[in-house]
This record gives C-alpha cells, structure tokens and sequence, in this order.
C-alpha cells in the first residue's frame, strides 16, 4: 500500500518506525505496537482522533484490557441493548406478562362458561387448547437453536401473543348485550317483576323459531369458534419466548452470572399467573357490559349467581402489557459481547474440561466414535429433514431410559393435578364455598401460587445445601408426593352440602322436572328458561324464579347501604309467605380459607419435588442426549397432562350437574351442582394423580437401590477398580449435581 496516500497514514508510519528505532537490537514484538497505539493517543496536532481509530481497527485485537476500556469509554458508550442485565429484566417482564395472559382464562373460566352457554368440558377444552399449537412447534425450537436471530423472534411470538390476546377479548364486542334476565326485553332496563306469577293470558307467546334460528346458532359457534383461535395462536406466540430467551442469556452473559440471572427470571415467571389471578378478581368484580350499560341500570351485585364480570377487559390488559414487553425485543443484536471478565474465567474451566477430555479419552478410547455419533444428533448444522430423522431414534433411546420414564411419569401426574386445579379451582371454590368469582381468583392469587414457589425454592435449597445425590433426591421426592397425598385427605370432608332446591334435587334420583308443584302454581304460567333465584330463609328452600314460588308482588326494601328485593304472596310458601331475591346463603363459608390453606400446603409439597427430579433427569440420560431429553420432557408434559387435564376435570364436573341449561335443544351451562359429588369427584381426581407419582418416586427409590447393590458388588468382584470408579462416594455425588 503506498505510504502517499494521506497525511494520517504518513504520521502513522512514521511514529511506528520510530518506535522500532527505540527498539533496536529487539525484535519487533507487541510492545512495541502497543507503544506505538500511546504515542497516538498523545495530542499530534490534528491528527490523532483519525488516528486512534485506525490503531483501533488495525490493531485493536491486542491491545491490553484496560487500554481497550478506555478507548472504548472515549469512541462510544456501548447501547443498553447490548447490555445483558438489560435483556434480563425484558425478558423477566415478557415472560410474566405472557404468563399472565396465558393463566387469566383459568381464573374466568366460570365466567366464560356463563357468558356463553359453555359445559365445564368444552370450556376446559379451551383452557387446553393454546397447548396444542405450542406442542406443535416446541421440538423444533431446539433445531433452530442460534440460527435465527433470537430477540426478534422473541418479539414476533410476543406480539403474537398479544393479538391473541385481542381476539380472544372481540366475542364480547361483537355478541349481543349480556341478558341475565330471559323474560325481559332488550331495550328496556331489566327488574325482577318479569319473573312473576301471572295469569297465562297475560304472559306473552314464546318466541322459540327467533330464539333458536339458524343463525343464531352459527353466530354462537362463531364466536366460540374465535376463541378457539385465539387460544391456538397464543400458544404457537409462546413458543420462542421462554426456550430462545434463556439460551441468549446463557450464551453472553458470564458463566458466573448465568445462573442468578435465570433464577432471577424464574422467579419472575412464576409471578405471572398470581398476577393473572389477581386481575381476574378485579375484573370480575365489574359488570360485564360495564361499555354498554341499560340506560336503567342493573339489579344484580356480585353475590348473584346470574353475576357475569367484565371477563374480557384483563385480555385487553394484559394484551398491552405483552406489546409493551415485547417493544424492546427489535432493538436487541443478534448477538452482543459477552460480559467482562470471561476470558479469564474461560481459560480457567477450559483448562479444566480439556485435562478431563484427555483423560477420558486415554481411559475408554472405544467410547469417542458413540459420544461423537451422539453429539451428532444436536449439532447445529442439521438440516431440517436431517433433524426429523434423527429425532425419533433419540426419542426411542430416551424412554427406554427406566429412571427418565418414570421421573417423567411422575412429573405427568403432578401436572395433571396441576392443571385441573388451576382450571377448575375457582369455580369448584364458587360452587362449593358460595363465594363470588372475584373473592375466589383473589383467594388463589395470595395463597397457592405463593406458596408453589416456597415449595420450588425450598426444593432447590435441600438439593444444593445438602448435596444430595441421586438416591437422595429420589427419597425427597417421596417424602414430598407422600407428605402432599396425606394433606389432601381432610379436602374430602370440608364443603358444603347441597342446597335444597325445589323441583331439582328434593326427590333423589328423580329427573329435575319443574312441574312439581302443580298446586301452588297451577295459576302462574312460568317460563321454562327463566333463571331468577329466590331463597325462603326460614326453611333454607330455593326456587329458581319468583314465579316458580308462586309470588305475585314484589318490595323493594331500602338500606342506607343497599336495598333488598322480596317477593310476597307466595302460594307455594305457608301461609303464603315471602322470600328473598338470590340464592340461599351458604352454611359453611367460613370453611374456605382453611380448605386453601391445605391446598396451598400440599401445594408446596409438591413443588418440592421439582428441582430434584428435575436433576435425576439430566443425571440419568446419556450427556449427548440431554439437551433433546430436556425438550422430550417438556414435550410430554403438554401432551400428557397440560392437554388432557383440563379436559378430563372438567368431564368430572359435568357428571355433577344436577340441573342444565337447554339451548335450542342443546345442553349449555350447568346451573345447579351436587355438591358432596362435586367435592368427591374433584378432589378424587387430585388424590389419583398424587397417588400416581407416589408410585412412580417408590420405582425410582427402588431401582437406584438396586443399581447401587449390583455397583457394590462389581466393586467387591474387581478390588482393582477403573480410576473413574474412584468417585462413587460423596465426591462422585457432589460433581454430578453441581451447576
């Protein structure tokens, strides 16, 4: 290159050849450049800022770190973006806020199901519906690995979320105004005097073909239809969040940072469906329609059974908080320096892990071309066919795996108890307690997910403290599914008997007819789907309108707080007597808050079990096969228990039902349960599933009892044992279960 070409270059030829004149009798080594790159950075007149630079491009590789520093510190401060902690605390916000708008249709489910006519089966369905696109898609989350740019994708699936969300919240928009009372017209402000007693004459022709036309029933299935999508596209937008977020953490930040940085992550996860409870039982304390009020108001408060809340404004909500999050994702590098100090940290485990791959090779030198053929399997450069292909041998190898199976096993029991609880929860809490939607999500959100993460963190703590191996994970995971079947015993008798309704359940066994009190209501003419429930005091009997008591007249009783709506003139009362709008008050509420106590506490003894048998699993496959082990468990954990489990809760709570709704011939909601079968079959389903991975951390104790008998006596058989059978005492299980 011709030294003519500017002034710059000449100046800086000139300064490096006088350094090698200073040097003499040395040879030209790294000093000297480097003094070279000082003389620069003195003041050379006009030259040295376009100097410095092109020291810097030339020359920067080898530079001492305090020199680079603080060049670094005079060209440019590095962005935020590139700044790790900062991906940290986007990624700890995203991920809460997409947890929570993934968990905030479980603690509306009820509310949904009134909304629109929906079976416990059906709306469980939904619930289980967003991990169908996310199982789709998850086990080629760990092909992609670093090819794609991460942040971004990251971002994507979050806005994805987001307008899932948005779909999720559009029924309510484009249905029909929430009608709580059949026999009243739309546009006129709704009371409790349509329900009454009348002469047949004076009651209006049914209006059965408009009600039920064609399409009013496509209309319906539209929109739950709709929310169908939307539940799909929320979980195909979940799916590179978590997976892709924690590998670009792992990737920069510093090996010694890595795990606070996930365990900060984590714990902010695991907030996001406390969260979600919490603004359900806000948003559920509003009115449905609070947007499009009756110019006469309404007559309901939350205690109603009729109640619906605003169930759509927490998707709206939470749907800008997921935007909001995802925002800062476009703005991330697809790669970004790692944190300081790793070089020296590198050099340190390198030198390590290089003498313990030496070694190892001298030691079984036949195992390299199996561990190679392994490593294989998730090398970066597969293609995507190459992938599919080599997946479902992996997948074969991996359950043969008896300790892999059954942990798994174990851990699909869990979760399927898991998920039926956190689905079905509030409404079970509703039905059995008669407390309002609102009360219930707020009950959960400050008692069982708190406590979930006690019983993680606790879990985590004993694994590390005690350094436990893996037969002493195994016997903690028993005494925790042990300690938790046997705190879920006393949930079988704490509840609420049933109400005594009229013309429901008073005759055991018999079909819920209406017609059975045809004395006292022989001169009413009572709608068949009118649903305005009034309850006697005295006798604790309920009827499901007004009308179906008999009554004729109604008072308004003012309060300085609130008023009272009675009936009087009730035929079907003694001495023609009164009852009292709402259903009966419930005998045994106060039985709530010790039944979530129990709950909460055999929840954290199940989460117990979490990080250890978490540890048996990567300590129990093959290391080439872990990182696809990892994604096999997850994958069956959707398949197996996040998916069905709603489903299967919710069949056991249709069996229940002791009065439905009928909707142009079809059954809808349920109205009426019986409460000692709702309780029995719920909490029966739960005791199943804990029994189940009882049994699974026995098979596991046992089998690591038997594979320590047969390694004793190869030790006893060979008193000259390989140097790798050296660490088979504690040491052997300290270096297995450190991180």
């Amino acid at each position: 290159m011709s030294v003519t070409e500017s002034p710059i270059q000449r100046g800086f030829i000139k300064i490096v050849s006088i350094d090698h004149q200073k040097a003499k009798g040395r040879k030209p080594d790294r000093l000297s450049e480097h003094k070279s790159s000082l003389l620069l950075t003195g003041p050379v007149g006009e030259e040295p800022q376009m100097t410095d630079k092109d020291t810097k491009a030339t020359m920067g590789t080898e530079d001492t770190p305090g020199d680079s520093a603080s060049r670094e510190s005079q060209d440019s401060k590095p962005s935020v973006f590139h700044n790790i902690k900062f991906f940290v605390l986007c990624h700890s916000l995203l991920q809460l806020a997409q947890l929570m708008i993934s968990g905030y249709l479980k603690s509306s489910i009820s509310t949904v199901e009134k909304r629109f006519g929906l079976s416990s089966q059906t709306s469980g369905l939904l619930a289980a519906f967003n991990e169908v696109g996310n199982t789709a898609l998850i086990v080629f989350v760990s092909y992609f690995g670093s090819r794609v740019h991460r942040p971004r994708l990251i971002g994507c699936g979050a806005i994805l979320v987001a307008l899932a969300g948005l779909l999720m919240a559009l029924p309510h928009f484009i249905s029909e105004p929430y009608r709580y009372d059949s026999a009243s017209p739309v546009d006129m402000p709704r009371d409790f005097k349509a329900s009454l007693c009348q002469p047949e004459s004076l009651v209006p022709a049914p209006s059965n073909g408009s009600s039920c036309s064609g399409y009013t029933e496509a209309k319906h299935l539209a929109l739950v239809a709709i929310m169908f999508t939307a539940q799909t596209l929320l979980g195909v937008g979940s799916v590179p969040i978590q997976p892709f977020g924690i590998s670009y953490i792992d990737d920069f930040a510093h090996s010694n940072n890595s795990p606070l940085y996930l365990g900060i992550l984590f714990a902010a996860t695991m907030m996001g469906p406390g969260l979600a409870y919490g603004l359900g039982g806000l948003m559920l304390s509003l009115y449905v329609d609070i947007n499009r009020m009756p110019e006469g108001g309404i007559n309901l408060t939350s205690k109603d059974p009729r109640w619906v809340g605003a169930w759509w404004l927490g998707f709206l909500i939470s749907a800008g908080v997921v935007a909001l999050a995802a925002t800062p994702y476009f703005f991330f590098p697809r790669e970004m320096p790692k944190e300081k100090h790793e070089l020296l940290f590198r050099r340190r485990v390198f030198a390590v892990v290089s003498q313990g791959e030496d070694s190892s090779s001298e030691q079984s030198p036949e195992e390299s071309p199996k561990k190679q053929d392994g490593l294989a399997h998730i090398a970066s450069d597969l293609t995507v066919i190459q992938f599919i292909k080599v997946f479902p041998g992996v997948l074969l190898r991996t359950l043969r795996h008896p300790i892999f199976l059954l942990v798994v096993l174990s851990q699909v029991c869990l979760s399927s108890m898991a998920a039926g609880m956190a689905t079905f929860l509030p409404k079970f809490l509703e039905r059995q307690f008669s407390v309002t939607a609102s009360y219930a999500n707020v009950l959960i959100g400050c008692f069982s997910f708190p406590s979930a993460i006690v019983g993680i963190i606790v879990g985590g703590i004993l694994v590390k403290r005690l350094h436990l191996g893996p037969v002493h994970c195994s016997v903690l995971c028993l005494l925790g599914a042990l300690s938790c079947l046997l705190f879920s015993l006393p949930l079988f008798f704490m509840g609420c008997p049933t109400h005594h309704i009229a013309g429901i359940n008073h005759q055991p066994g018999a079909q819920p007819e209406l017609e059975l009190f045809p004395g006292c209501m022989e001169p009413c003419s009572c709608p068949t789907d009118d649903f305005n429930p009034v309850c006697h005091t005295g006798t604790r009997v309920e009827f499901l309108t007004p009308c179906h008591a008999g009554c004729t007249r109604q008072v308004v009783q003012e309060a300085p707080n609130k008023s009272q709506v009675l009936y009087t003139n009730c035929s079907c009362m003694v001495g023609h007597g009164t009852v009292s709008a709402g259903s009966c008050d419930s005998a045994c509420s106060h039985l709530v808050l010790p039944f979530m106590l129990l709950v909460s506490l055999s929840a954290a003894l199940a989460c117990i079990t979490h990080t250890p048998s978490f540890m048996l699993i990567l300590r129990g496959v093959k290391k080439e096969d872990k990182t696809l082990a990892v994604g096999i468990q997850f994958m069956l954990l959707r398949v197996l228990a996040w998916m069905p489990s709603p489903v299967i809760h919710g069949s056991a709570i249709d069996t229940t039902c002791l009065h439905w709704v009928r909707s142009c011939g079809r059954r809808a909601v349920c109205r009426y349960y019986d409460h000692d079968l709702l309780r029995n079959r719920f909490i029966g389903l739960q005791f199943f599933f804990k029994t189940g991975s009882l049994v699974c951390f026995a098979l596991i104790l046992a089998i690591l009892r038997q594979q320590d008998k047969e390694e004793g006596a190869k030790v006893v058989a060979h008193p000259d044992p390989p140097q790798q059978l050296f660490l088979s005492g504690p040491e052997k299980k300290l270096e297995e279960f450190r991180v």
